[in-house]
């Protein structure tokens, strides 16, 4: 593993990092709190002119083309600032999506524009108690002539009232792969938009479809092919996932370092009490080893090896970390930490919101355990939330 940051790598590094320290501070973050759009404008419009919008967007579509260790970078600047809004939704996961199965057509009318910042595109995928495999997709999509007719419910929707166009996985027939992926109209008839209050206080969606028409045209990739796609990709976004959770995590424990430094209990600062340095250190410590696997996995997508196993390991790893580290820094902090007057509680909730969101842990040791037990034989991922 080559981890030596090119010229380039380190110029996106201290773009990001100027960028979201101007535009992404933490009064920005407390703003968009529960906000109804969650899009910092500001913020959004600084990324279009720097062309981050674009980082997965192929050249000839008006991107950057990056690779996954250019975005790991960009992700891990994002992380320390825990910066808002639809980026990973539209400018990860859709365009992924979009670049691997999409028609000609579809990246031709929809990547430029992700790229350009003109639309955002988000995924609508988890269902009410069900699972994060294929077998939690249960919504129901009718074929009706030319058009797809689609009836239930998709939750945990990020930024959906900011998104002009929904990338929707729906379940066609009772087999375990017919699933397909639908581009549907963000202000189609019969879509019901219904804000959900998270611990994160992030910007979620419930979304009720009520017979809502979707033209074939509209289906991305081959029939039954989008389950297929939606797993490619997400192990490819993941790995961005654990790079944010890591410049998250570090950030968090940078806080609460200098936090120590500052506070003092009998005539001494909090840092020279042992049981607590002792904490800092090993935070110091997973905090380092889950940036290290982040970029582990961003560099063997980069070299076209195989990220199966550790895709997945990075994720569950960093956002471990970064619950833990937010944890004990909490606890440093004492009960003062809770209050809204200090930093450190954002990072606290939005660790928990990241382990639990894009694969949970559970997910996630499931697909490591079948590369590690059953690379060889074939074997279908348990589900056992979906009802």
């Amino acid at each position: 593993m080559d981890l030596k940051f090119t010229e380039e790598q380190n110029m996106f590094r201290d773009m990001t990092r100027n960028l979201c320290a101007d535009y992404s501070s933490v009064d920005v973050v407390r703003k968009m709190e529960d906000d109804p759009l969650g899009l910092p404008t500001e913020l959004w419009a600084q990324m279009k002119e720097t062309g981050l919008l674009g980082i997965l967007v192929p050249e000839e579509f008006g991107g950057m083309g990056l690779n996954m260790i250019d975005c790991a970078v960009i992700f891990e600047e994002m992380g320390r600032t825990l910066t808002p809004g639809p980026f990973f939704s539209s400018s990860v996961m859709s365009t992924l999506v979009l670049s691997r199965a999409g028609s000609a057509e579809q990246k031709q009318a929809v990547l430029p524009q992700i790229a350009s910042g003109d639309a955002i595109v988000v995924p609508a995928w988890l269902e009410p108690d069900n699972g994060y495999g294929a077998a939690g997709v249960q919504m129901r999509a009718k074929l009706e002539g030319d058009n797809y007719v689609l009836n239930g419910i998709k939750r945990h929707v990020f930024c959906a009232k900011a998104a002009q166009q929904l990338i929707v996985l729906v379940r066609t027939g009772d087999a375990e792969n017919d699933i397909e992926l639908l581009l549907v109209d963000a202000n189609a008839a019969g879509l019901v938009y219904d804000q959900q209050l998270s611990m994160a206080s992030d910007t979620q969606y419930r979304l009720s479809f009520n017979n809502v028409k979707v033209p074939l045209a509209n289906r991305i990739g081959a029939a039954n092919s989008g389950w297929a796609t939606w797993n490619a990709a997400m192990h490819e976004g993941i790995i961005l996932l654990a790079a944010f959770a890591a410049g998250g995590a570090q950030q968090a424990l940078d806080l609460t370092v200098q936090y120590t430094k500052d506070r003092k209990q009998f005539d001494k600062p909090l840092g020279q009490f042992q049981a607590l340095a002792h904490y800092m250190s090993d935070a110091t410590t997973v905090v380092d080893g889950a940036r290290m696997l982040a970029y582990e996995a961003a560099w063997a997508h980069s070299a076209g090896k195989d990220t199966a196993r550790l895709a997945p390991m990075a994720k569950l790893f960093a956002c471990k970390t970064f619950r833990d580290v937010t944890s004990v820094s909490q606890q440093i902090h004492g009960g003062i930490g809770f209050t809204l007057d200090y930093d450190i509680q954002l990072f606290y909730r939005r660790a928990k919101q990241l382990q639990l969101n894009w694969w949970d842990s559970r997910y996630l040791e499931e697909l490591i355990a079948v590369d590690i037990l059953d690379r060889d034989l074939p074997r279908t991922i348990p589900d056992p939330f979906t009802v």
